[in-house]
């Protein structure tokens, strides 16, 4: 296969489903798996079902929003007061790289912050803060549920109030390590949940995980199917513990790219075999 039936990898482009439906093949997860990662709360709804922790969540939508802001600010208020906390974190619900995501301290913020997320998309998620949460991720490689290699966890060290589009972008500003400092028990929990969620969704190729972890406890966060693999991404450098440079993670999302498309069914319905 030459290497110009290869897309996406590295950068934004078309969409698995493009892609598919133009006999393409390329890097990462399929249709289903990439679709329910970019759908945060499609994704903590799928993972609570399978007894994953996830965060509380509201999900609000803009039209409800346009039509009864006061209905909507009512329920917020009441998200925060059953969890003890005023802080919010308000973001699009199906949007990357924390852009349209905000930190609202209080009810003074909240509207500006929903506001500021419907820029961006029709359903914004709300969360609970995590006061003091430990930001932590897994790299995932693998096509085959039974031979998924793990990395990490590595951490993420803000240099902001939360992790925003600022603190993952600019140089110097936040600091990560590829391997964290915590408890065996802990990291062997936090691989399992990182495991049986790739799996859940179907993903294949590769993949991020993220973690909050409050106290000892961890809570998944979200899928990030085309992870970042920038200077200061934890991806790669975590990746590094199975041998792979940045050169070889890259080749190796390749190859299963490859092996993807050379176990692909190849045979396709056409009209002369659809029942009259």
């Amino acid at each position: 296969m030459s290497p110009s039936h290869l897309a996406r990898f590295g950068a934004d482009g078309p969409s698995p489903a493009l892609l598919a439906a133009a006999g393409r093949t390329y890097t990462g997860a399929g249709v289903a798996a990439s679709a329910i990662g970019m759908d945060k709360p499609l994704f903590k709804s799928i993972a609570r079902g399978l007894g994953l922790p996830v965060l509380d969540w509201l999900e609000l939508g803009r039209r409800r929003w346009e039509t009864d802001r006061a209905g909507v600010l009512d329920e917020v208020g009441g998200f925060a007061r059953a969890h003890g906390d005023e802080r919010l974190i308000v973001k699009p619900a199906r949007l990357g790289s924390s852009v349209g995501m905000t930190l609202a301290h209080g009810p003074a913020e909240r509207a500006g912050a929903l506001a500021t997320a419907f820029e961006h998309d029709t359903l914004a998620l709300v969360e609970r803060y995590v006061v003091g949460a430990r930001e932590l991720e897994v790299a995932v490689l693998g096509n085959d549920p039974g031979q998924i290699e793990l990395y990490g966890p590595g951490e993420i060290l803000s240099g902001h109030e939360f992790y925003d589009y600022d603190a993952k972008y600019t140089p110097g500003l936040s600091e990560t390590t590829p391997s964290a400092e915590i408890e065996p028990r802990l990291r062997a929990t936090i691989l399992k949940i990182a495991r049986d969620a790739y799996r859940a969704i179907g993903t294949e190729g590769f993949a991020r995980l993220d973690f909050l972890i409050e106290g000892e406890t961890p809570f998944l966060s979200e899928i990030n199917t085309i992870p970042g693999f920038t200077p200061i991404s934890l991806f790669p450098a975590m990746a590094a513990a199975g041998g792979y440079d940045f050169a070889g993670v890259a080749a190796r999302i390749v190859d299963l790219a490859v092996d993807r498309w050379d176990g692909r069914v190849r045979r396709r319905l056409v009209p002369g075999d659809l029942p009259r």
